[in-house]
Formats: structure tokens, C-alpha cells, sequence
């Protein structure tokens, strides 16, 4: 297979499985200048598949940089009209969003983190409708990714080809390559599924994670669902919001989080490492926060408003994953998360609660779940971990050994 016939595969991919495309809907496009040619496929993609229209933002990232470098600290504190109008008009016509993500890992290193702060503060209020929708699945949505010449530097530095290597590692995630990448992911999905099954039925009241640095129990509401990547809009249209993913995840219940945990694989936050750094619960919130590498943002991170001090999500991913296995650091979450177990501070997904996509953000506390502004994934995962699923008759089981499912 010819790389143009890859690329149209991917940009097949992720119009018809990502957010899955449906005759007549809307399709919102949010990408950078450095996916130009791309993103051309996917629209053409999306209206061979059917779409009314198509729109495409672009920002670019030597404009982004600028601007965190030169505006007001004013700025800061305010988030454009227009892009809220433009994502609520989407949701109102039950359209869908797709990011193509192409991002350089450093494009913010510097940059004062109040600055880097206060923009996360102003986006996450101003866009509360919006996170709403996308975290109870009340519209499609997807995120890929394609190689940019900076983001290629980061992870392949001794290459002569960046970016033809980091294209092969792209495709090799999301199964492009010789055999039908549609029926490849169908496949994997159901295998997914099926762990999530299995740990629905076990019922698990608290897990019990332990690991060098790490020994930490995490209590879950009664009513928690383990999910796979899969999800469907309240039309039943299915759609994959993360390609890759290889995770099943749920929701923690915010105030049973205690111990300590350490991280695994550098924290990419607003183009920035966070890195070397534990965290200590007590009663579900943190309270102590020590880094090596970012702990001025880490810091930031966690007091952007009462939920980002408390977890929103709990994900297990196998160190025998095809991601881990390819001994490949992408400096990208959508990538690393599915090569590590992994956490996420703030926002917790109301899909993962019985009843849940039904609920009010205010009426998801009564159950127990974290709710924020943010929800960032950090990587906890390795081949010397090991988790126990305690049930509610306090009996243990094992669930990972060394890194890998134990069942």
C-alpha cells in the first residue's frame, strides 16, 4: 500500500469511524496550518460520506505562540463570543466535531503558566455547554493526529526521515496499513468491550493500584460503568472519540482517593512537560503536588477551580499494548495514555455512571462524581504494576500483575 493510499485510508477512517459521518449532518473541522493538505482529504471524505457542510478552524501555532507571548494579561481572562456561538450552533443542529491534531509538544514552553492558567480558566467556563455535550456523548466527536515537522523533531530526534517515521508510528496505531482498517477496528472494539463487560460484572467497590512510587486506592460509585473507547450519540450513531485508544475506563467517586502515585511519562500540558512528579491524596483531594519538571504549572493546574484538585477518571491500559510495545515517547496524550494506565484530574464523564447522560452537571455531585473546568490524563502505568479490585463483601482480586490484565 502506497502512502497516499494510507492517507486516504486514515482520512477514511476518520470521517466513517471516528465521528461517523451521517448524511446530512454538519461537521465541524478544528485543526492547525500544518495539516492543510489533511485536512482536504478528511472534508472531501466527509462530504463523499454525505455531510451538508463542512467547516474548517484553523489556527496556527506561530500565531498561538505570539499571542501568549504579546497580549495583555487581560487577554487571559476572556474567551472569543464567536467560537461559543460556532460550537453551540453544532450542537444545536447535532452536528459533529473532529480535531486534527498536529501540535508541537514545546510550542508553549516558557510562557508564563498564570498565563497558560488563566486561558484554561476562561475556555473551560465559556465553553461549559459544550464540554457538556462532548462528555455525555450528546454529539460525535473524535480526535486523530498527523505529524508536524516540530512534533516529528521531538519524537524521533535521531531519524534522518522525522517525519516519515513518525507517519509509520501514526499508521501502525490506528491500524492502517494492508488489511481493511474499518473491520480491523471493529474488531479491536469488541475485544475492548469485552473487558469492559468483564469488569462490569466483577463490581469492584475500590482499586487498589501499587508500583514504585505508587500505592493508591480509588473508590467507585456503586452505579460506575466501565467503558471502552466506543460510544454512541443519544440517535444510537456510534463513533470513536480517541484514535488510537486501547483503554477501558470509568469514573472514581471524588472523596475516595488515598495514597500516594507517580508518573510514569511526561505530562504534556499547554505545550509544556510536567514530568518526575507524585501526587498525594487525602479524602479525594490533593494535597501535596511535588515535581522535578513543571511544578509552577502543575501547581496552576490543580487550583484552577475546586474539581481540578480531585480525579475524574480512572483508565486501564496494558503495558502489552501495541503502543507501549512500540517503545515509542509521542509526547502526545491521545497517544501515550493508551500505551499506560493512567488518571485524569478534574471533569469525570457522566457516560460511565448509571443514568448518568441524563443528569445535570449539578446532579452528577449527588452521585459522588468530581466535576471541573479541566480533565487532563497523566500516565501511571508500567510493567511493575499491579491493581486489585476490592468488592463490596471486601474480598480482593487480582486485576493487573506486572503491568497486564491478571483475568
Amino acid at each position: 500500500m502506497t502512502f497516499e493510499e494510507k492517507l486516504a485510508q486514515y482520512a477514511e477512517l476518520a470521517v466513517r469511524v471516528g465521528v461517523n459521518v451521517q448524511r446530512g449532518q454538519e461537521l465541524l473541522i478544528a485543526t492547525t496550518t500544518d495539516t492543510v493538505e489533511f485536512t482536504r482529504l478528511v472534508v472531501a471524505k466527509a462530504y463523499e460520506a454525505g455531510a451538508k457542510h463542512v467547516h474548517v478552524a484553523f489556527s496556527d501555532p506561530i500565531i498561538t505562540r505570539t499571542h501568549y507571548e504579546l497580549a495583555p494579561d487581560s487577554a487571559f481572562h476572556e474567551f472569543p463570543d464567536w467560537v461559543v456561538a460556532q460550537r453551540d450552533a453544532v450542537i444545536d443542529k447535532k452536528g459533529a466535531f473532529l480535531w486534527i491534531d498536529a501540535e508541537d509538544p514545546d510550542l508553549l514552553t516558557g510562557i508564563p503558566a498564570k498565563r497558560l492558567s488563566d486561558a484554561q480558566k476562561s475556555s473551560g467556563k465559556a465553553l461549559e455547554r459544550y464540554r457538556q455535550a462532548v462528555g455525555s456523548d450528546k454529539i460525535a466527536w473524535s480526535i486523530v493526529a498527523i505529524p508536524s515537522e516540530k512534533w516529528a523533531q521531538k519524537v524521533f530526534p535521531d531519524k534522518e526521515d522525522q517525519m516519515a517515521a513518525l507517519w509509520q508510528a501514526i499508521f501502525q496505531t490506528v491500524r492502517i496499513g494492508e488489511e481493511d482498517a474499518v473491520a480491523l477496528w471493529q474488531q479491536h472494539i469488541v475485544k475492548l468491550e469485552q473487558r469492559a463487560a468483564l469488569l462490569n460484572e466483577r463490581r469492584y467497590e475500590k482499586l487498589h493500584y501499587r508500583a514504585p512510587g505508587t500505592d493508591l486506592t480509588i473508590g467507585l460509585p456503586k452505579a460506575h460503568i466501565w467503558m471502552s473507547g466506543a460510544s454512541r450519540t443519544p440517535d444510537g450513531v456510534p463513533f470513536i472519540a480517541n484514535m488510537p485508544t486501547e483503554e477501558v475506563y470509568t469514573v472514581p467517586l471524588k472523596e475516595q482517593v488515598n495514597g500516594v502515585v507517580r508518573n510514569t511519562k511526561p505530562f504534556i500540558y499547554q505545550g509544556n512537560r510536567i514530568d518526575d512528579f507524585s501526587l498525594r491524596f487525602e479524602n479525594g483531594r490533593i494535597v501535596e503536588a511535588q515535581a522535578a519538571v513543571g511544578q509552577e504549572l502543575l501547581d496552576e493546574l490543580i487550583v484552577a477551580d475546586e474539581g481540578a484538585a480531585y480525579l475524574g477518571e480512572v483508565a486501564l491500559v496494558p503495558h502489552q499494548s501495541p503502543i507501549s510495545a512500540s517503545g515509542i515517547l509521542f509526547y502526545n496524550t491521545l497517544f501515550d495514555e493508551n500505551a499506560s494506565n493512567h488518571l485524569a484530574i478534574g471533569d469525570s464523564y457522566p457516560t460511565c455512571l448509571e443514568g448518568g447522560k441524563d443528569l445535570e452537571r449539578e446532579q452528577l455531585k449527588d452521585y459522588g462524581l468530581n466535576t471541573s473546568i479541566v480533565h487532563e490524563d497523566f500516565m501511571i502505568g508500567s510493567n511493575s504494576m499491579d491493581i486489585d479490585g476490592i468488592t463490596a463483601d471486601g474480598k480482593t482480586e487480582a486485576i493487573f500483575r506486572s503491568g497486564n490484565w491478571a483475568f
